[in-house]
């Protein structure tokens, strides 16, 4: 909407401000509000799947709000100590969709391309911009474990490795390990199908 530029401008002001004239704010660091970020992405997931199962999106939007919050707190830090601006994080996020999706925005153009093609186009694009020393370079240690898992089956598979396949290994990890594959390989995500497996059994 014509408008929805204007009220990030005003949203931004308000942040600015507020770091310049709340103490609790202006104390604030990164670090320090790591823990706010990740409790604001958790509650966010939540959103979604109280949406996807209710039809209600107002908890979602409200939840946005409160993750956008995040986002521009770290850039308002960002600008005070001059490491870089918010303009400054737009702009590279601009750039990196437009050079991982050639196929919008580039000389790629096919209208055969299915969501699949689209996907490996990315993987490839972020590939050539990384340099990447090991094919799991990149994957944050800290991921839950399903997403961990799900995210090195991945790129262990694009570099030809085999998925493991034997949900009967002794091994509990092993198993757990081959049921992630096995998701993967029916379009799974593995990590959504457990979420939604422990939402039908709450009361």
């Amino acid at each position: 909407m014509p408008g929805d530029d204007q009220e990030l401008l005003e949203f931004l002001a308000v942040m600015r401000r507020l770091r310049a004239e709340c103490p609790w704010k202006a104390e604030q660091t990164h670090r320090s509000l790591a823990r706010y970020l990740l409790e604001e992405t958790h509650e966010t997931l939540e959103a979604i799947d109280t949406g996807a199962s209710t039809g209600d999106w107002e908890h979602l939007r409200e939840e946005l709000g409160d993750l956008l919050l995040q986002v521009f707190f770290h850039a308002a830090i960002a600008e005070q100590d001059g490491a870089f601006t918010t303009g400054d994080v737009a702009r590279d996020i601009s750039a990196k969709m437009r050079r991982r999706n050639p196929h919008v925005f580039g000389d790629l153009a096919d209208p055969t391309l299915d969501a699949r093609a689209v996907n490996e186009l990315w993987e490839a694009r972020k590939a050539e911009e990384k340099h990447r020393g090991s094919v799991t370079d990149g994957i944050p240690p800290g991921l839950p474990g399903l997403l961990l898992a799900d995210k090195v089956l991945d790129r262990l598979e694009r570099s030809g490795a085999p998925a493991p396949t034997d949900p009967g290994d002794p091994d509990l990890g092993e198993r757990l390990l081959a049921l992630v594959a096995e998701a993967r390989r029916e379009g799974v995500d593995p990590e959504q199908a457990l979420r939604d497996a422990v939402r039908r059994r709450l009361p």
